[in-house]
């Protein structure tokens, strides 16, 4: 049986806090937005995530620049490249803002180059043409999403209703001031956001496992080296500064999943059942626009549930995650 003393693991509190001290200590380019720091190390059974603006590509290699400089990278003979589709990396182009993955224990080898990819998760504000202003949560800035032309009919087919109040999950091309919308990154479920049964979490105690589907959120908010994982369920006497800014007494939001409490530094073990990587990584806020998606990750096959992890960036791709397909079947195990 699990003990409480799993719940409060200072190392892992300790190396979020770290992160974050690293991130406001990074200079910034000459609008005042941050860069981004360089991705930390990860173990060698892990994939790895290094970011940058590409400066030169070839059929072999990538070079990318930052903060800290220019680096250099292999690509294996079968890298794929994407950028609103897959293509061959070296059909992207220089200024392209550019995710790699590294191959497990070789730090110098990428077999993904995902360019300028950003995700939008939240609920539909207004709609004015082909812009739709999408709320993702009540302490971020609403972002705008612009559904092209030649995107339109898949995106429509899996969310026929672009309305107001309605959930809106969307990949694709991030520009300066809105997301060029390509994929659909869920199916729209069919009840209005204000609809979502409020749910108690499951009586008991923790159980051993719980399974369902991982996401990860844009990381236009937050540098792309950050670690951690934001949890549905997190423990009200800790509080979820959304909930409190949406209104929310503690422990009533709306979600649509019943799940045990858990608090923020919980060591949390995410094993990705389609790639069968894990990695122990800690909790470190709630996920509010995860709660009230009712969708099963179907990547590999079909997760038990929906929604039970919204991953950062970097830790979804250390994983073994393919961003542009949007989650993953998890099996989340506490403390170990």
């Amino acid at each position: 049986m699990l003990k409480a003393a799993v719940f409060q693991p200072q190392a892992h509190a300790q190396a979020a806090r770290a992160v974050a001290e690293r991130t406001e200590a990074q200079p910034r380019a000459a609008d005042g937005a941050r860069k981004a720091p360089p991705a930390q190390l990860a173990p060698s059974h892990l994939y790895r995530a290094v970011t940058g603006t590409i400066i030169d590509i070839s059929p072999h290699v990538v070079t990318i620049g930052d903060a800290a400089g220019e680096r250099r990278y292999a690509l294996t003979s079968d890298a794929v490249g994407w950028r609103g589709a897959t293509l061959e990396p070296s059909a992207l182009t220089p200024g392209n803002e550019a995710v790699l993955r590294l191959l497990p224990g070789r730090s110098e080898v990428a077999d993904r180059i995902w360019a300028d990819i950003g995700r939008v998760t939240g609920i539909i504000v207004s709609v004015d043409g082909d812009t739709i202003t999408v709320a993702e949560g009540t302490m971020k800035r609403t972002q705008n999403v612009i559904v092209p032309a030649y995107a339109s009919g898949r995106i429509e087919v899996r969310f026929p209703n672009l309305q107001p109040g309605y959930l809106i999950d969307l990949i694709g091309i991030r520009r300066k001031d809105h997301l060029e919308a390509t994929f659909p990154a869920t199916s729209q479920p069919p009840y209005h956001s204000d609809l979502v049964p409020a749910q108690h979490p499951e009586g008991g105690r923790v159980p051993d496992a719980i399974a369902g589907s991982a996401i990860w959120h844009d990381a236009s908010d937050e540098p792309y080296g950050v670690l951690g994982v934001c949890y549905p369920a997190i423990d009200p006497a800790a509080g979820c500064a959304e909930d409190a800014a949406a209104g929310f007494p503690p422990g009533q939001a709306p979600a649509y999943r019943d799940l045990p409490y858990l608090a923020v530094g919980t060591a949390l073990t995410v094993h990705n059942e389609c790639s069968g990587v894990s990695w122990t990584l800690p909790v470190t806020g709630c996920a509010p626009m995860a709660r009230p998606f009712n969708d099963h990750c179907v990547t590999c096959r079909r997760s038990p549930r929906g929604r039970v992890a919204d991953l950062t960036l970097a830790s979804f791709v250390a994983l073994g995650g393919e961003l542009q397909t949007g989650c993953f079947y998890a099996t989340l195990s506490i403390g170990r």
